[in-house]
């Protein structure tokens, strides 16, 4: 109809943003291709292709030898032995720092009863600050410069691996532990609290038994993380797999390094299947 009045659609809100958001996106990416000066790109050319599948030939055929068959067997259960002693150490690094890292909303449910002087809550407030400062500590530094570090401090081997895993992973799980208690009913805490329970108590038995499931779950996902990560730190003199790949690599011995990264492959996928499955069985029992 001639005389219907036009209503224009708005724009939909926020669509400048994103368009702004996009254009930041596409600079970022151009600017960090321009840092790589090309090289990504030349890998795509006929060049690239030929230089990567003449190296790749020499992966061909495995080193099966019985003795260094041995020595990869003896690395993997090195590497296994790592990822399972620095998992347990940062395990129980979280846990030891649990307390004192969850918030005072968590920590004080329930407890307006009990009177607190100033110095004992700036007191409070300090561990708190200090347990979050340690766990970011922790894990703001990756797990190969601790395992350099360590690797200086108590010398070559799996030792030195393993603190490293557990000195990072600990920061990683205490801050999802932290998370995760931290998102539980306070109904429990508080009926402890109510019946005159100290604040650690009715942490322990309000707060941890409901967050137990999920902080069995993290760690059994950590150690999927740390599977792998105790293979690269062997590069550094940390022991295990990554250690006997360094030395093939140094030495041009292909053929054992495609022995070892097959070897690599068939523990991360055995302990990703075993992970699951104990993760699977957790959640069928809780």
């Amino acid at each position: 109809m001639s005389g219907a009045v036009q209503t224009k659609i708005p724009a939909r809100p926020g669509s400048g943003e994103k368009w702004g958001w996009l254009a930041a996106l596409a600079v970022l990416l151009a600017w960090s291709f321009s840092v790589a000066r090309g090289e990504i790109l030349e890998v795509l050319t006929p060049g690239g292709f030929y230089q990567a599948s003449e190296y790749l030939s020499k992966f061909w055929p495995p080193e099966i030898e019985a003795k260094f068959i041995d020595t990869t067997l003896q690395a993997a259960a090195e590497t296994l032995a790592i990822s399972i002693g620095g998992t347990a150490l940062a395990a129980i690094l979280a846990l030891a720092l649990l307390y004192f890292a969850a918030s005072e909303e968590l920590i004080g449910a329930g407890g307006e009863w009990e009177g607190a002087s100033t110095r004992r809550r700036a007191a409070k407030r300090s561990l708190h600050i200090a347990a979050r400062a340690v766990l970011n500590l922790f894990r703001t530094i990756p797990e190969i410069v601790w395992a350099i570090f360590f690797v200086f401090a108590v010398g070559l081997g799996t030792f030195a691996g393993t603190l490293a895993l557990g000195i990072h992973n600990a920061g990683v799980m205490g801050k999802l532990y932290a998370e995760t208690a931290e998102n539980v009913r306070r109904e429990p805490i508080e009926a402890l609290r109510a019946g005159g329970a100290s604040r650690f108590t009715a942490f322990v038995y309000g707060a941890l038994p409901q967050a137990s499931p999920q902080l069995i779950a993290y760690t059994l996902y950590r150690w999927e993380v740390n599977i792998r990560a105790a293979a690269i730190l062997g590069f550094v003199g940390a022991g295990g797999l990554g250690q006997q790949m360094h030395i093939s690599i140094s030495l041009f011995l292909e053929s054992r390094l495609a022995t070892l990264t097959i070897a690599t492959f068939v523990l991360v996928n055995a302990v990703d299947l075993l992970s699951g499955y104990l993760r699977r069985k957790l959640e069928a029992t809780f």
